[in-house]
């Protein structure tokens, strides 16, 4: 399939996206695939040699919270930068009263790593430490305010356009200073997927492609294949990119 025959970000219902049902169906509990990716989330970052009191941003945030909460040891405040309305409000109401499965989640990024030991309770960290900015990733600002940054399950799942992939996926990357510390999550090989009643994109994206789009604009990426497939149909398994932002030496896998 080709760019000309592939419908762009801005032709999906984003405003109608159901986030109590992405919620409830990916992360009211802590499932093996999150397991994996928190503990390589906990290990980079704990050993990123990182300064507290930075600026942290989580790009696409949608209903999943553990990406902010894996840089909040760092960071005195986490930007929420997302673009659906439903999930803006899903957001709000989880500052108001989080749900209790986030201190599960903190828990297992506390596991073996003293740095997370001071989110010592998760519903407050997330009520006071995060703030939720209105925002589209293809106009993400590309001034380098941010000291580290995540963006989980975004780029791939937001269009079938490879070119909007790669705008988006640097466009991340441009957001962070340099030698910030990233994580990023990409599905793999993704068919597209459904939430509530309606569906949404995806671009099919493997390891490779993920490296020939970051490369120039980071260093020292190791990237991470979760070979797991029993959240949905239609995708084969996850990856995890970690890294710092700016130029530097090649990628490996593992």
């Amino acid at each position: 399939m080709t760019d000309a025959q592939t419908r762009s970000n801005s032709e999906w219902a984003w405003d109608a996206f159901d986030s109590d049902f992405y919620f409830t169906h990916n992360y009211d509990s802590v499932r093996r695939a999150d397991a994996e990716i928190i503990d390589h989330l906990g290990a980079f970052f704990s050993s990123s040699q990182l300064r507290r009191h930075g600026r942290a941003i989580d790009v696409g945030t949608g209903a999943n919270l553990y990406p902010a909460l894996s840089m909040l040891p760092w960071a005195d405040r986490v930007t929420l930068f997302e673009r659906a309305r439903t999930n803006r409000a899903w957001l709000a109401r989880q500052q108001a009263s989080p749900s209790p499965i986030w201190a599960e989640f903190t828990a297992r990024l506390r596991t073996g790593r003293p740095a997370y030991d001071v989110i010592t309770d998760p519903s407050t960290a997330i009520s006071g430490r995060t703030e939720i900015v209105a925002g589209n990733v293809f106009t993400l600002p590309q001034d380098g305010a941010f000291d580290m940054g995540t963006m989980f399950f975004v780029a791939e799942s937001i269009t079938q356009n490879r070119h909007e992939f790669e705008r988006a996926t640097r466009n991340f990357l441009g957001s962070l200073k340099r030698f910030a510390p990233f994580a990023a999550a990409f599905m793999k090989d993704s068919q597209g997927y459904q939430v509530g009643a309606l569906e949404f994109p995806a671009l099919a994206v493997d390891e490779y492609d993920i490296e020939r789009c970051v490369a120039g604009l980071t260093h020292n990426v190791s990237v991470h294949t979760v070979d797991d497939t029993t959240l949905r149909d239609g995708y084969k398994g996850m990856i995890v990119v970690t890294g710092f932002a700016g130029r530097g030496s090649a990628s490996h896998r593992k």
